[in-house]
């Protein structure tokens, strides 16, 4: 079996950063390390996007859209062997993959967007591969929560925010048909969330940061990816030309679409939610067994 792990690796990071650069500038540094260790899988798709639209030729047996499902699985599959995701973590990251396909398929028959390249590997206009996109999201939360330590806090009633997550997922089918509800979606995750604080370690001392504008940072962050996927001809959205930009209206999009992510994740991890407003104090030092870094 693999002799090394999430907290393993991110202990040598740490290590590293520490005896090299102190202060708030190591924070700062070992702050986006943990960030982008996080978000593994999802920048390894990235790479994976950029690179095969580089290599890929059409005179190829394996089309594209194939070879991205192929990696995909294998990936998954990596960060299950190599411990970087718990079975549990995977299990409620399925069923965000599965929403997420559901989801693509409704939207391309809607004509929102489309999938230009031939694969073996689709259902209904929609290559398989797609559903790992969301994955990955899924994945980048569950990961950020253990690596950070977050907690939650003070955070509303589980039902609540089960019943809030629905209404976003279901308006984005319903909006094709009824009135659009997202403003008053987006208000809603003010009125819900507007109190909580996410808290979290770098180092010793605990940080925190406004729940809304985490997730707002992370729809940017989500966007940006976008623009990859839709510049390498991965996909393309109705009405949009070559090398043209996604519009900030989808961040808008990601920006609920992550609620939904995240309130699917709590599912596995509800031990990082606290309903009460609490204070976390410091952290064990670095140099104690099992600190993550």
């Amino acid at each position: 079996m693999p002799r090394f792990s999430t907290r393993g690796i991110e202990r040598r990071l740490g290590d590293g950063v520490r005896a090299r650069l102190t202060g708030w500038p190591g924070e700062l540094l070992m702050f986006f390390l943990k960030q982008g260790w996080a978000a593994l899988f999802g920048l390894l798709f990235i790479v994976a996007l950029i690179a095969t639209k580089l290599v890929w030729q059409d005179d190829w047996t394996l089309q594209r859209y194939d070879g991205l499902f192929i990696f995909a699985v294998t990936t998954q599959a990596a960060m299950l062997w190599f411990k970087l995701e718990t079975w549990d973590e995977a299990r409620v990251i399925l069923l965000f993959h599965i929403t997420g396909t559901a989801m693509e398929l409704f939207k391309i028959h809607m004509g929102s967007w489309s999938y230009p390249e031939p694969g073996l590997f689709v259902i209904g206009g929609v290559p398989l591969f797609s559903g790992f996109m969301y994955a990955s999201i899924g994945s980048y939360i569950a990961r950020v929560i253990r690596i950070f330590d977050m907690r939650f806090a003070p955070y509303p009633p589980l039902w609540l925010t089960f019943a809030f997550g629905a209404a976003i997922y279901v308006n984005f089918f319903a909006h094709h048909f009824l009135p659009d509800i997202r403003l008053a979606l987006f208000a809603g995750t003010l009125i819900l969330f507007g109190r909580t604080r996410i808290w979290f370690y770098v180092g010793r001392t605990p940080r925190w940061m406004p729940m809304p504008l985490a997730a707002l940072l992370a729809a940017f962050v989500v966007w940006i990816a976008e623009n990859v996927g839709t510049m390498t001809g991965t996909w393309i959205y109705a009405g949009q030309s070559a090398l043209e930009m996604v519009s900030f209206a989808k961040m808008g999009s990601w920006y609920l679409l992550l609620w939904v992510a995240f309130v699917t994740v709590t599912l596995v991890s509800r031990g990082a939610l606290s309903r009460a407003a609490l204070k976390p104090g410091p952290r064990p030092s670095p140099s104690a067994p099992g600190t993550l870094d």
